[in-house]
């Protein structure tokens, strides 16, 4: 492939990639509280940013509870440990849940919906339902971490190269991704309890703002991590009908 055939592809990823919704949100995610970090709490112009994006991020998760509700709804995959399917259940529930009542946080603050006082409580039972489904997040985490036989896999693999086994290099980066989103659930339960001034003095503005800024960087990455794999899958058979075009005895 010639530089500018890799140059194409490159910049048809990232085309990919900033068309999707969920890549947009986050985006604006991270920039809502890095200005939580940098206002700390404070009025100004870093503060007006943190809601202004705020408010935005709530017209792009309208109608958005669908999604989870169509999970909490279908079956789960054969196989699957009960533990796992009752939580992973209880996500869905709870996620549902915030983002539905989050539509009617964003009619509160837009002034459509003028019961403030209401509309203060129905946040405050969002937030409360979106750390419920990041705990579900976490114990998904780390129970399927710990299901994942790794150890046991090593000692067979023992007298082999084991980076070269494909079943063991599946094994270790489900495993990377399970720990990453159990960080990622565990940073969003210490924003959830940030916004909800449960422990005001530890966690500070400032502190859940860094927080919520890396749980956003993490979200960015798992987007682009999984749009990149499906890339390189589609380079790679490119490449290989190109070679197998322009050697037609290859077979």
């Amino acid at each position: 492939m010639s530089s500018l055939d890799v140059t194409r592809a490159e910049l048809g990823l990232a085309v990919l990639y900033l068309n999707k919704a969920e890549t947009r949100d986050k985006i604006c995610r991270s920039i809502q509280y890095g200005s939580r970090f940098l206002s700390n709490g404070e009025p100004g112009t870093a503060q007006n940013i943190e809601k202004s994006v705020s408010l935005a991020r709530k017209v792009f998760r309208l109608f958005k509870f669908i999604n989870d509700l169509h999970a909490l709804v279908s079956p789960s995959a054969p196989g699957t440990p009960i533990t796992l399917i009752l939580l992973g259940k209880s996500k869905n529930a709870l996620l549902s849940t915030f983002l539905f009542l989050d539509q009617f946080v964003w009619l509160g603050r837009s002034g459509i919906y003028k019961n403030k006082e209401r509309a203060e409580l129905i946040g405050r039972i969002s937030l409360f339902c979106w750390m419920g489904s990041s705990i579900c997040s976490t114990l998904i985490g780390e129970i399927g971490r710990l299901s994942i036989s790794i150890k046991k896999l090593e000692k067979e693999l023992k007298n082999t190269n084991k980076y070269k086994n494909e079943l063991y290099k599946s094994k270790v980066q489900e495993s990377n991704e399970r720990s990453l989103a159990f960080v990622k659930a565990a940073l969003d339960i210490v924003v959830a309890v940030g916004l909800l001034q449960l422990a005001p003095k530890k966690v500070t503005p400032r502190v859940s703002g860094a927080v919520g800024f890396v749980s956003s960087l993490i979200s960015c990455y798992q987007v682009l991590r999984i749009l990149f794999m499906l890339h390189h899958h589609y380079m790679d058979k490119k490449l290989s009908s190109r070679i197998f075009i322009t050697t037609p005895f290859a077979w």
